[in-house]
């Protein structure tokens, strides 16, 4: 894919001589993580927040010292002082939220995943473009100058050729039907909440599968609780993906190559450091500069001072791939959203 940092010209007025509008849509716990985020780097002020509860939303701003709070979605999208909107409801409302803001020439950042279905976020993701806004798929991990480090050192050949990269994500919650992650009516299911992650990195390392194949299992609520993937790439390397909502265990990833092997420490969603093994030699990397959710704001904001529809560190073709995975797994294992009324349209995982 072309990077979109060398379009001509700008997709849109580019933002570079005053700090950019944010707009919080919900007032829950990551919004509270952006909301730090933006106020901890250059460039971004969070002007205005909402939540269905008005309470809530003035709670919230007079913590965050926000001049305006709003009891709905629909005052926020209207709020003409708004650059971005942060969407960070739950899974189900991302589309028709995203669109909403679109529709009234707001920039997103949506978090993950993008929406529930391939169909949505291509629907998302294709309306912004013909609006003349910039969209980002919020997976913060993209932007992590440890994850981009290694991501070159493999990219660049440090171990060869990659063979086999292996990512887990097992977080044990305790079962509640009630629960987010255990109710499909508010998007539940390990893949798309937990899942996304591994995916993303083992899409990152070893590329898009040719063929996947798929195990799992459900709770009684019908969402995903454990599932594994396994896919081979155009170039020949093997991957391997496990997530579960209900074991404990590790979420180190590991690149194999043909030459060495590369392996992440830590959290998989913001490593610590990563090891490069080679022949005798092995070499310990640092994080470094590990500022959470500041690097994602900071990249959202090079990206409205450019002017560019997208991300390069987060392109459009990558989230619906990657959602493209996500939605041939939990179709494979019988799981399907009551807001769906339409099949998955992609013939296979191959975009």
């Amino acid at each position: 894919m072309t990077d979109p940092s060398t379009a001509t010209p700008p997709a849109y007025t580019p933002i570079a001589d005053r700090p950019v509008r944010w707009g919080l849509l919900a007032a829950g716990g990551i919004a509270r993580a952006l909301a730090q985020a933006i106020a901890a780097v250059e460039g971004g002020e969070v002007v205005a927040v909402a939540a269905r509860d008005g309470d809530r939303a003035r709670a919230f701003a007079e913590e965050f010292g926000i001049p305006r709070a709003y009891g709905s979605y629909a005052e926020l999208v209207d709020d003409a002082e708004v650059d971005a909107v942060y969407i960070s409801s739950t899974h189900p409302f991302h589309r028709e939220q995203a669109l909403a803001c679109i529709r009234a020439g707001k920039h997103v950042l949506v978090e993950k995943p993008t929406t529930l279905t391939v169909h949505d976020t291509e629907e998302v993701l294709e309306a912004a473009r013909a609006a003349g806004v910039l969209a980002v798929e919020a997976m913060w991990t993209r932007c992590q100058p440890i994850v981009l480090d290694a991501l070159a050192r493999v990219r660049r050949g440090d171990i060869g050729t990659v063979r086999s990269v292996h990512a887990a994500l097992p977080v044990p919650f305790d079962y509640d039907e009630s629960h987010r992650l255990f109710d499909l009516t508010n998007g539940g299911g390990a893949l798309l909440d937990l899942g996304i992650y591994p995916v993303t990195l083992a899409h990152l390392f070893a590329g898009h599968p040719t063929h996947l194949h798929v195990l799992g299992s459900r709770v009684a609520t019908g969402a995903d609780a454990l599932v594994a993937l396994q896919w081979m790439t155009t170039e020949g390397a093997v991957v391997q993906v496990l997530t579960d909502s209900l074991s404990h265990g590790s979420t180190e990833t590991l690149v194999r190559g043909s030459e060495g092997s590369l392996q992440l420490h830590g959290p998989i969603n913001n490593p610590t450091s990563f090891t490069v093994r080679r022949g005798e030699e092995e070499q310990l990397v640092d994080g470094g500069d590990r500022r959470g959710y500041e690097h994602e704001v900071e990249e959202f904001h090079r990206c409205l001072e450019l002017g560019l529809p997208e991300s390069p560190l987060i392109p459009h073709a990558d989230t619906v791939a990657i959602m493209t995975i996500l939605e041939s797994a939990r179709r494979e294992l019988g799981v399907r959203y009551p807001q769906e009324d339409e099949p998955l349209h992609t013939a296979d995982v191959v975009p």
